[in-house]
């Protein structure tokens, strides 16, 4: 989950989907299809910095496959709610979406979603079997898993005692007053404090979420910011220590770390497991044609560029098993990005954030503003 967005070009972006139609302009080799992808932001090899650009090669291969000629209008959003708020005003049409698993959820109870026709996705073979039959899709009938991963602990070794590095207490110790970052969207930072206390992320008892607010109330007055996008220079910087954050993040930090910086990572034992995934919502124009990127973006190519580029782990055996890419990412990104993936099913579905009833969303979003307040 990349989440960096520059909201100006995504309006941009947007805008130029809304002029271009919601979907395909027809078919036959004398026109061109047109299909709309909205993604999470740089969460796509782009061919910057000389990586594969995964669209425009998407584009020649159609046109080399099908002898047709095709256009992407590719789309970015800021956060699962804002693309679930835009998709159900109906004000824009997608054919092929990233959300996160419990947006999956809510997107398939609200018959948001497409049964997908796996005939004309044969690269699905690929996905692991722990990564089928989660709770977001039980029969694994609207989504194809593109990336997961979990939320873990980043902090400055030169700053932070090493002895302090264990669990979630790193953040909330006092001797890192004013270095210390945490979410800024209630989902994550409630996590953070409910799986420190031992309690359930999924429980739908006020009493619960009032024992991790007392808990988030506790830290705010050692916490210097609450962030987003913003914990890249943060921690790349050294101007914070302490950040909790997705592990695929880590290395994009790691990259960019500033001299005397030292950064590193670990996983609590208790943590939030995620996975983000292909769908087709029901606005979509072409769904074969949607279908048929899907199975592109599951190939090895583009499926290999794509993890490398964007330090997320793969579902996809094509990645994970390729001898290059392991080598290119090295031995402590896999031991991070990898660990047990035979085991992903029984550790997502005992930790995993699920979808939450809308009543407890709005109390939790109550007291979200609540502590932002004081």
């Amino acid at each position: 989950m990349k989440r960096s967005l520059s909201l100006l070009l995504a309006a941009m972006l947007l805008c130029s989907v809304l002029l271009a139609g919601c979907g395909g302009s027809g078919s036959g080799s004398g026109k061109t299809l047109t299909l709309n992808v909205y993604n999470w932001g740089e969460y796509i090899s782009d061919g910057s910095e000389d990586s594969f650009d995964t669209i425009r090669e998407f584009e020649k291969w159609y046109e080399q496959t099908y002898n047709q000629k095709v256009k992407v209008n590719y789309t970015t959003f800021a956060s699962n709610e804002d693309m679930f708020a835009k998709l159900s005003s109906g004000a824009v049409s997608f054919d092929v979406v990233i959300p996160s698993d419990y947006m999956i959820a809510r997107m398939a109870e609200n018959k948001m979603l497409l049964e997908l026709d796996f005939k004309n996705i044969p690269n699905y073979e690929n996905i692991n079997e722990s990564f089928r039959g989660l709770y977001y899709d039980p029969d694994n009938k609207y989504t194809v898993p593109y990336t997961y991963g979990m939320v873990g602990v980043i902090y400055n070794a030169s700053v932070v005692d090493e002895a302090d590095a264990k669990g979630w207490d790193l953040a909330w110790n006092e001797k890192y007053k004013g270095s210390i970052l945490q979410f800024n969207n209630s989902r994550d930072a409630f996590g953070t404090a409910q799986y420190k206390l031992g309690l359930d992320v999924n429980d739908t008892d006020h009493l619960s979420w009032d024992a991790a607010l007392a808990e988030l109330k506790k830290q705010a007055p050692l916490v210097k910011s609450y962030v987003m996008d913003e914990i890249y220079n943060m921690m790349e910087s050294g101007e914070a220590a302490v950040g909790t954050y997705y592990a695929g993040d880590y290395f994009t930090m790691i990259d960019a770390q500033a001299e005397g910086v030292d950064l590193r990572f670990y996983y609590p034992e208790r943590t939030n497991y995620f996975v983000d995934a292909m769908c087709i919502p029901s606005c979509c124009q072409n769904k074969e044609l949607a279908e048929r990127f899907i199975n592109y973006m599951l190939s090895p190519e583009p499926a290999i560029a794509n993890a490398e580029f964007i330090y997320y782990a793969s579902p996809n055996a094509a990645v994970y098993t390729d001898e290059g890419y392991i080598e290119e990412m090295g031995e402590e990104a896999m031991e991070i990005l990898y660990p047990d993936i035979e085991n992903f099913s029984r550790n997502y579905n005992e930790y995993a954030y699920r979808s939450l009833d809308q009543a407890t969303l709005d109390y939790v979003n109550s007291l979200w503003e609540t502590l932002k307040i004081n």
